[in-house]
């Protein structure tokens, strides 16, 4: 497959992805822009509700989406492979029936909205967009990946932006019966579902502190355009940076004004170790 053919798979690929992002925004939400999941049922019709854990709302979350993904691979010719093991990249690797060639890695990520700017939501608590270690590095390496990086010929994102429901904390009932449903306020609302190749949202920061994780920007304006920090320098261009970036976060050591050894740990320090005039360099503007 030449370059230009990559290119069109790659573009097909995110267009299918953005048409079904916004039919999860409805499959989420009620007409009030409630989220549909309320609770727990057990056998005797007793609804218990969530809380706002995040870890929580995530794994209900993706179990709740879980029957769409397979609709989605269907619909668009995809055999669909879910991640062997709970810490293992993607989430979901999708092969074309035609050619086994053509896989493309996605890992579902949710975040609540954290800042709004006249009224509208305008950043979020951001997310990991998984390692930058071992198999990010070595595009061979079958370390924690379902497929070898370089095996891949896109890496994208569904992400999913939530508001939280304040008034939950002041229900102390956490027990309903099944006749009781409509009177369940979800824990969550407010969603915003996108779709973004991975290296048009990522951050030059790290997403996490003592893990090798990949951080994504927090502007929902970036997130929703893909236009992240390697974007807003190189557009187009960005992922060949993006990659080498992240390959070498933390790795190269320089010295900072005062003389001591740091490591370099931002795109601009990384640009002028590279021999590139940060100062003349113009941002493009989101």
């Amino acid at each position: 497959m030449n370059i230009n053919e990559k290119i069109n798979k790659k573009k097909e690929f995110l267009e299918q992805l953005q048409l079904f992002a916004k039919e999860l925004n409805n499959y989420v939400s009620t007409q009030d822009s409630q989220w549909v999941i309320k609770g727990f049922i057990d056998i005797f019709k007793n609804i218990y509700t969530l809380t706002d854990d995040t870890k929580l709302i995530s794994k209900v979350i993706e179990i709740h989406l879980l029957p769409k993904f397979l609709e989605f691979a269907d619909r668009y010719g995809y055999k669909i492979i879910f991640a062997d093991k709970q810490n293992w990249y993607p989430d979901i690797t999708f092969i074309s029936k035609k050619s086994e060639t053509i896989k493309f890695a996605l890992d579902l990520k949710t975040t609540y909205i954290t800042k709004y700017k006249n009224g509208k939501p305008y950043e979020c608590n951001g997310f990991t967009l998984g390692s930058h270690g071992t198999y990010f590095i070595d595009r061979q390496s079958k370390k924690n990946i379902q497929f070898p990086y370089s095996e891949y010929l896109g890496h994208y994102v569904v992400g999913i932006l939530y508001e939280r429901n304040d008034k939950i904390k002041t229900y102390k009932k956490t027990k309903y019966k099944i006749e009781e449903l409509e009177n369940i306020l979800s824990v969550i609302k407010n969603f915003i579902v996108f779709a973004q190749e991975k290296w048009r949202i990522a951050s030059d920061k790290s997403g996490s502190g003592n893990t090798a994780n990949i951080g994504s920007v927090k502007r929902i304006k970036e997130l929703l355009e893909g236009k992240g920090i390697f974007w807003q320098y190189f557009g187009e261009d960005g992922e060949k940076w993006f990659d080498e970036y992240w390959m070498n976060y933390g790795r190269i050591k320089i010295k900072d004004n005062k003389g001591k050894v740091k490591r370099i740990t931002s795109l601009e320090e990384f640009l002028r170790f590279k021999g590139v005039d940060v100062n003349k360099m113009r941002r493009r503007e989101v």
